[in-house]
């Protein structure tokens, strides 16, 4: 057999992160098992599903890199052939029309809540013969066993029990012809081979009812994995409120897709105490059995530091990739400076994520027409002219324009004044990159023209001499 999984999110928003990691989760499964996984868009909801939530959900897995084997298929498309098989349970009589209004199902919900009873469908479409015109408005209800009991054993929550007396008919097709979720899902992964259903706990009252569902069309019944919901950093129900919107306001954020996957998959699975995993030993290690069935507390503190650790552990060319997003979204032109690469290497170790990434180094692909206030008026004083003329000569007449090289220039010049790192370094610095904070100089000049280098520290000079005027 081989395994099956999909992820069938609905289109009516962005990609969340608990979809991301329900997401994560079966594909990962799919993977440990050499099986296949499914992308599966649950667009019955007409009213509120969108393209441009199709769109958003696609890119998310995309930047995510969890590729689908088959679809993505469309509920919406399918329709013909549920529609078959809501005709083959209404012969058989497993299904019935029901023309109850919603005036009287309002009132019996009303009812039995005031009762204390649990609102449910009382069957009387199920046992009458009422007459009715051939065109007159109804839904299609399934014939809900009504003795027994549905028993699955789920791979996060153990065995799980439910009585038919305690489940009513449901509907699976509205008055407007359109067949409900419940029903599609079911039809879907018995054509799809769906062998293993990984979703959220908010799914486990559907779970028998859909049971029910897949023994009345003669279809198996897959295995079932429910796991608990994500918590905000206080420990409520995660919401728009606690930061990201969708998956994609991560990448805009800064963060890589590595992170956010490292982060995702430890946020209800373990393995021992490890916390750093790649993509290929998520695969490795990856089990149902192992998810936890604790509520998980989403940490942005813990995300920010696994995104560092990429950021400075993956392959600068990799990370590169990624930030070319972030120059180009903050519009700054990388064709007139260092690759992309190099940025990585220079700065992995000062930045959380690869927007700050971006910002810091601007200096580096563009000239800048002012020092930052507070740096000029600390380090471009009249004392800061000797040591920026003595290094200004001694890197134009430097040849080897390598870290190395520009490190030995600063340090010569330094000695020969009988100065401190600090006195030469510092005004060299904001001369260079107009601001008070850099990685180390050296490395900095290195990745900028002989000639750029020059016309700012020439820029620093004509500033200095203006304040000795003034």
């Amino acid at each position: 057999m081989t395994v099956k999984t999909r992820f069938a999110p609905s289109p009516t928003g962005f990609l969340h992160v608990g979809g991301a990691r329900t997401a994560l989760y079966s594909w990962l499964y799919a993977r440990h098992q050499q099986g296949e996984f499914v992308l599966r868009i649950e667009d019955t909801d007409l009213e509120r599903s969108t393209q441009e939530a199709i769109d958003a959900i696609l890119e998310g897995m995309n930047w995510l890199g969890l590729n689908w084997n088959e679809g993505p298929y469309y509920q919406t498309q399918r329709f013909d052939r549920y529609n078959a098989l809501i005709e083959q349970l209404l012969a058989e009589g497993k299904a019935y029309k029901c023309y109850c209004s919603r005036e009287r199902l309002d009132a019996l919900r009303e009812q039995q809540m005031a009762d204390g009873e649990k609102p449910r469908y009382d069957g009387t479409c199920r046992h009458g013969a009422h007459e009715h015109a051939a065109d007159a408005p109804c839904v299609i209800r399934f014939k809900n066993p009504t003795e027994g009991t549905v028993v699955f054993e789920d791979h996060v929550r153990g065995r799980i029990e439910t009585g038919n007396n305690q489940l009513d008919d449901l509907i699976i097709r509205r008055t407007d012809g359109a067949p409900t979720y419940n029903f599609c899902v079911v039809v879907d992964d018995w054509d799809m081979e769906i062998t293993h259903v990984v979703r959220g706990e908010d799914h486990i009252n559907n779970t028998p009812r859909q049971i029910n569902i897949y023994q009345a069309l003669g279809a198996p019944v897959p295995e079932f994995a429910h796991v608990s919901m994500i918590l905000g950093d206080d420990g409520a129900k995660l919401s728009k409120r606690h930061g990201a919107v969708s998956v994609m306001q991560y990448r805009d954020d800064g963060y890589l897709p590595q992170a956010l996957l490292n982060y995702l998959v430890r946020l209800g699975w373990s393995n021992g105490d490890q916390e750093i995993f790649s993509l290929e030993e998520m695969i490795e290690l990856f089990s149902l059995d192992a998810i936890s069935k604790s509520a998980s507390a989403f940490n942005t503190d813990k995300l920010l530091w696994l995104n560092q650790h990429y950021i400075k552990t993956l392959p600068a060319a990799e990370v590169a990739e990624h930030l070319q997003w972030h120059m180009q979204d903050q519009g700054i032109d990388t064709s007139k400076g260092p690759s992309l690469a190099e940025l990585v290497t220079l700065f992995a170790e000062r930045c959380n994520t690869l927007k700050e990434l971006a910002a810091q180094s601007r200096y580096l692909f563009e000239d800048f027409a002012e020092f930052e206030a507070g740096a000029a008026k600390k380090h471009l004083r009249p004392v800061a002219g000797e040591p920026l003329t003595l290094v200004r000569a001694k890197l134009a007449e430097l040849t080897d324009w390598q870290a190395p090289a520009i490190h030995e220039v600063v340090n010569a010049a330094a000695a020969e004044l009988e100065l401190g790192m600090g006195k030469v370094g510092m005004p060299l610095r904001v001369a260079v990159t107009g601001i008070g904070q850099s990685p180390a100089i050296d490395g900095v000049i290195a990745l900028l023209t002989k000639e750029r280098v020059l016309a700012r520290i020439d820029m620093a000079l004509g500033f200095i001499a203006e304040r000795a005027q003034g």
